[in-house]
């Protein structure tokens, strides 16, 4: 028996901040998003359409498939309402599985032992039906399961992701305090640069690091579909996955790719070490050949004439170099703003407010992000032609 055609609630789960973004993805590829969540976006469709949302999410985490929303008080009512459901039908029988849990405001007060429950629901049913279990344990490689369970409110999903949709697979060389893809591709939705790269527009990224920024740039400019980077999701262990569907797919999103863009990518980097990183990375995301790299200060970085945005994720003294020394960073910044950036929409990540008065310029946006347990902000100023050096 095949689930992949039954509809039901999809949840997919991303950071504090970012549901906005998630949700016009969404409806970019044609679902009617319900309201953002705190942390992610529900939408109904099939396990189907899981694997086209594994594809192509930028901004997500996990694509999250409801299987059942019940009342549970404690750990036994919990294992009772898994046991129900019949994991025959999704979970191979020589197969393996794993288990997540969230739990809050529970009368258990340890998700590992929410998640022990699950699984010893799971593989007991196996065990009087069959005479026989899955393995289980920690790794991906199987069929995942994932609980959420608030005060005596439970939900059991199928995770169709299985590691998260941020390890696209090509940042083998992270270099150091790299930007996760999500956070980088929810700045850039942020920024309008999709709909200025379709009218040719220029992506510059100094302070390139790993090149996070200018990668997902170009995979948005390209129209990219990030899950094409990745090896294996776990949607393709559940019981009724179809290759033949996955194929074609996947053979949509490479036909979708636009094998030209119209304006310049440019990454930048002091560091001979991180333009090599991000080189590296950049051939893996198969953008090498729409980035041009170079090694230079940022004040040095080529900012072509014309439209465009210009983002930079300088340091912000919490992990990595020295605050005063960063002030005079950031009044760099403002300057290059000022004299060589006209015309373009100018961007600052950055999780030290105080740091960011520095640039000396005024903020026409401020977006509020969280990279990791650090609350930052993507500072927007807009930088006029007559600002040009030489104008």
């Amino acid at each position: 028996m095949t689930h992949f055609s039954d509809t039901g609630p999809i949840l997919i789960t991303c950071p504090l901040e970012i549901p906005r973004y998630l949700k016009g993805e969404l409806e970019g590829l044609g679902f009617a998003a319900t309201e953002p969540l705190d942390a992610g976006v529900e939408v109904r469709g099939t396990l189907d359409d899981c694997m086209r949302l594994n594809l192509w999410v930028r901004t997500g985490h996990r694509v999250l498939f409801e299987l059942k929303r019940f009342r549970a008080f404690d750990g036994d009512e919990l294992y009772r309402e898994i046991k129900e459901l019949p994991w025959e039908e999704y979970i191979p029988r020589d197969g393996y599985f794993r288990v997540d849990a969230a739990i809050r405001d529970t009368t258990v007060n340890d998700s590992r032992f929410a998640g022990l429950r699950v699984k010893d629901a799971v593989a007991d049913r196996f065990s009087e039906k069959f005479g026989s279990r899955p393995d289980s344990g920690p790794e991906t490689s199987g069929v995942c399961l994932f609980l959420y369970w608030r005060e005596n409110r439970a939900t059991i999903y199928l995770d169709t992701t299985g590691d998260p949709l941020p390890r696209r697979g090509y940042r083998k060389r992270p270099h150091k305090a790299p930007m996760q893809e999500t956070l980088a591709a929810a700045c850039i939705l942020a920024s309008g640069w999709p709909e200025l790269a379709r009218r040719g527009g220029h992506f510059i990224a100094p302070m390139c690091g790993a090149g996070t920024l200018a990668i997902e740039a170009a995979l948005m400019a390209m129209n990219g579909a990030p899950g094409l980077l990745r090896d294996d999701f776990a949607f393709k262990k559940i019981i009724g996955f179809d290759p033949a569907r996955w194929d074609d797919l996947v053979g949509e999103a490479e036909d979708a790719e636009i094998p030209e863009i119209k304006g310049r990518i440019i990454a930048t980097d002091h560091d001979p070490a991180a333009i090599e990183a991000a080189r590296d990375n950049a051939r893996l995301a198969g953008v090498g050949d729409f980035i041009e790299f170079a090694v230079c200060d940022f004040t040095q970085t080529e900012v072509p004439a014309g439209p465009g945005v210009v983002m930079l994720n300088p340091e912000y003294g919490m992990r990595l170099g020295d605050i005063e020394m960063l002030r005079a960073v950031y009044r760099g910044i403002g300057d290059f703003f000022k004299q060589q950036c006209g015309g373009k929409a100018g961007f600052i990540f950055t999780g030290n407010s105080e740091l960011a008065k520095s640039v000396g310029l005024r903020t026409k946006r401020r977006r509020i992000f969280w990279n990791a347990k650090i609350e930052c902000r993507l500072l927007e100023y807009e930088l006029y032609e007559g600002t040009r050096k030489g104008d």
